[in-house]
């Protein structure tokens, strides 16, 4: 785990510098929301960072002197130009479900909020590619594309409340990769729209590999005002829930079942303690005493098939509905960080980590479960990764210090496993630990003061 001290950062601007920006952008763009209280700066400077209780302290009282909700990119671009010409830090943020700090401004300034950049451009009706502005919210660009026949290739489990620029500049995968990979896979993001930080702020369409950089950025090097994504044809999903008394045969099952030809948009393990501490949704029984839980989004033609092939395998089918027909929440509210948010409520002082498996992988779970027994459950995600079926983990784990979690995480990568760190602030340690001379580059190019969401990307060290 990397220094957790937070890096060198700007002053925050003057009150009067502040105050300034705000009587322009008041003069300029009427239509602009600003937000001087203290109690919406605070709502509009926070995500889900307390999931770790590292970022926690280090990121508390770190508040934007102004905030500002933009509606159209006009109003976007005033914001960038006013910033440009005062110096002051630019934070962006869509709904706020990040788990990292992304829209926790570390240097005060203006904490910009574009969910107000909700509308659906263009919907090809030949493709379904999908044009879309970033504050768009996932489930109802679902909703749109429905008429259509498509639906969104992959979501986190936020989808409800999640934005599409939000997704793209924080999240990287979620229901659907066990499917389609991950965002940075090439054909899932086909282009982005950007607005510069300068005094004359330039607005840009970015192709293909050139739009790679600002994907799961944390709006470090552009501020992104519509998304253009490649989707999926829509399918009715079955939610299916499958109990097993052996762990081990379970795993084996999540290991081999993305490799048939059965359609899955979603593949969740849950370890037995694990999935007893969940809610499960109205009509679907809690797991019996030691049964681990195996969660599946399939399609209808896997149905005739798939109880005998689990039966066959050691699983129960304990539970199978439509995907929307049950009351209450879904199974995909279940998944992926639900799952920690959901353990979360019922057990104080834990936290998660993000790994992706070694293969074979049961040789690093016998050891971390031999070394720190059930403080650590494990929760699996299907995924697929450089085309090949994987197994990614978010375990939530009883660990509340920097040097635990670093323990337990090196330990991980010593048996294989690769690991996302979700307990520090900057895009490289979040992710290879690598700094990316593309993202440092785009930077460089669309914020050449260094303005927005300084602190979190590691490469850049200011301007020329």
């Amino acid at each position: 785990m990397p220094d957790l001290a937070l890096p060198p950062l700007p002053q925050p601007p003057a009150e009067a510098t502040i105050a300034a920006l705000a009587a322009e952008l008041e003069a300029v763009e009427p239509g602009l929301v600003l937000h001087r209280s203290i109690e919406e700066r605070t709502r509009l400077s926070r995500d889900f960072h307390d999931y770790s209780p590292v970022l926690t302290p280090l990121l508390a009282g770190k508040i934007a002197q102004l905030a500002v909700v933009a509606s159209t990119v006009e109003q976007v671009i005033a914001v960038a130009a006013a910033c440009a010409r005062h110096g002051v830090p630019l934070t962006l943020r869509g709904a706020g479900t990040g788990n990292y700090g992304q829209c926790v401004p570390l240097a005060g300034g203006v904490v910009l909020d574009l969910t107000g950049l909700n509308r659906v451009r263009r919907i090809d009706p030949s493709s379904g590619v999908l044009e879309a502005e970033a504050g768009c919210r996932l489930a109802e660009l679902d909703g749109a594309l429905a008429p259509h026949g498509r639906a969104l290739r992959m979501a986190p489990s936020t989808w409800r409340s999640a934005t599409l620029g939000g997704f793209i500049a924080g999240g990287s995968g979620g229901i659907g990769s066990v499917r389609w990979g991950f965002l940075r896979d090439p054909g899932n993001l086909l282009a982005l729209e950007v607005v510069t930080v300068e005094p004359q702020p330039r607005l840009l369409t970015l192709e293909g590999g050139a739009a790679q950089p600002l994907n799961h950025a944390y709006g470090t090097n552009g501020i992104l005002t519509a998304v253009t994504v490649a989707t999926a044809p829509a399918v009715a999903w079955q939610q299916v829930v499958v109990d097993f008394p052996d762990w081990w045969a379970a795993l084996e099952v999540a290991r081999t079942l993305p490799g048939t030809a059965l359609e899955l948009d979603d593949l969740t393990l849950l370890q037995a303690p694990l999935a007893a501490g969940l809610p499960w949704t109205q009509g679907c029984p809690p797991p019996a005493a030691g049964q681990h839980r195996l969660l599946l989004l399939a399609a209808p033609d896997a149905l005739p098939l798939l109880p005998a092939w689990l039966a066959e395998r050691g699983g129960t089918l304990s539970w199978q509905q439509p995907q929307g027909s049950s009351r209450g929440g879904t199974l995909r509210e279940l998944t992926w960080n639900h799952t920690t948010l959901h353990w979360r409520a019922r057990h104080k002082g834990w936290t998660y980590l993000q790994l992706t498996l070694p293969l074979p992988e049961r040789p690093l779970l016998e050891a971390v479960a031999e070394r720190w027994g059930e403080r650590v459950l494990w929760h699996l995600e299907g995924v697929r990764q450089g085309g090949s079926a994987r197994l990614s983990a978010l375990p939530v784990v009883q660990l509340s210090n920097a040097a635990e979690l670093a323990e337990l995480i090196n330990f991980c990568r010593d048996h294989g496993a690769g690991s996302a760190d979700p307990h520090v602030l900057s895009v490289e340690d979040g992710g290879s630990g690598v700094v990316d001379p593309n993202q440092v580059a785009a930077k460089t190019a669309h914020d050449p003061a260094g303005l927005l969401n300084p602190g979190k990307l590691r490469g850049w060290v200011g301007p020329a």
